[in-house]
């Protein structure tokens, strides 16, 4: 078996497009078309079914294409080992949030980068944050990611845990409830809420939990980087609740605990067998015990 053929075979499994699996691997889409054929005659069996609707895996193909990945994890370690230093290889690819609440990950990323210089590391970014990452690592698009939901959200895949938090309410240093020791979570249900888009792990969580209390709040503004919530809320333009590791120091703004417990976890996630090269980028993440 052709270790290019399964790369295209996986980049059009993970894209479901034959141009953007091409585009992906750096090849022409004719030559990824007649690589993923050969391999399918090759294996006995259709990976694709390929209509005017588009391209979508068949039952065969959902077996095939773990195994064409442990494949080339295999060939990757085998390189691994026959190497004097033991240095690792292969492509890595990492979902991360845009803000890293306590974890200085440029750095973890740089020094994973140094000590192992032959790994190619991607980095991305999912606009629906944690429930994207859930599904990219599912389908092999990612190999780690950082993810803000319950295990129950990522059904199949490892739990790697990073930190906990404890949700606080944001609010102007002007509003009624500031000087409050604790902030009682009905007393905010009727204002205007600044907080990440649908899909968040933070979000999620934090909703779920209010609905238990029947609060369903007025979302106003949303916004994709959790960074930036609290220099909207010092704006004037509502009240936040963020995980205090989120919440961050900004002036005119101040961090008030609520009168009942939400918990947060920050995990990272792979599949049940990750590469060798994740298997490393987790270890550094996950804090000594």
């Amino acid at each position: 078996m052709d270790t290019r053929q399964a790369e295209y075979a996986i980049a059009v499994a993970e894209e479901l497009n034959f141009t953007r699996a091409a585009r992906r691997v750096f090849a022409v889409q004719s030559t990824v078309s007649a690589g993923v054929r050969a391999l399918e005659k090759e294996l006995g069996a259709d990976i694709f079914d390929r209509d005017q609707g588009g391209v979508r895996l068949t039952a065969a193909g959902e077996e095939i294409i773990p195994r064409l990945r442990e494949f080339l994890d295999a060939g990757t370690r085998a390189l691994t080992a026959a190497d004097p230093q033991g240095s690792l290889r292969g492509e890595l690819r990492v979902g991360v949030f845009a803000n890293f609440g306590p974890f200085d990950l440029p750095r973890i990323i740089g020094d994973f980068h140094h000590a192992h210089p032959l790994v190619d590391l991607r980095l991305r970014s999912s606009p629906i944050g944690s429930a994207g990452f859930a599904e990219d690592v599912s389908r092999g698009r990612l190999d780690v990611a950082l993810f803000g939901l319950p295990a129950t959200a990522a059904p199949g895949l490892t739990m790697h845990p990073l930190a906990t938090s404890t949700f606080v309410a944001l609010l102007p240093t002007d509003h009624a409830r500031a000087g409050d020791r604790h902030v009682p979570i009905a007393a905010l249900a009727d204002e205007r809420f600044i907080d990440t888009p649908a899909g968040f792990g933070n979000r999620t969580v934090l909703d779920a939990a209010l609905g238990r209390h029947g609060i369903v709040r007025d979302i106003a503004t949303e916004i994709g980087e959790t960074g930036l919530i609290p220099s909207f809320v010092a704006a004037g333009l509502g009240v936040a609740i963020l995980p205090e590791m989120f919440a961050g120091d900004v002036p005119g703004v101040v961090k008030v605990p609520l009168d009942v417990q939400i918990g947060w976890e920050l995990t990272a996630i792979t599949r049940p067998q990750p590469t060798a090269a994740a298997s490393a980028f987790v270890a550094r993440l996950v804090p000594p015990a």
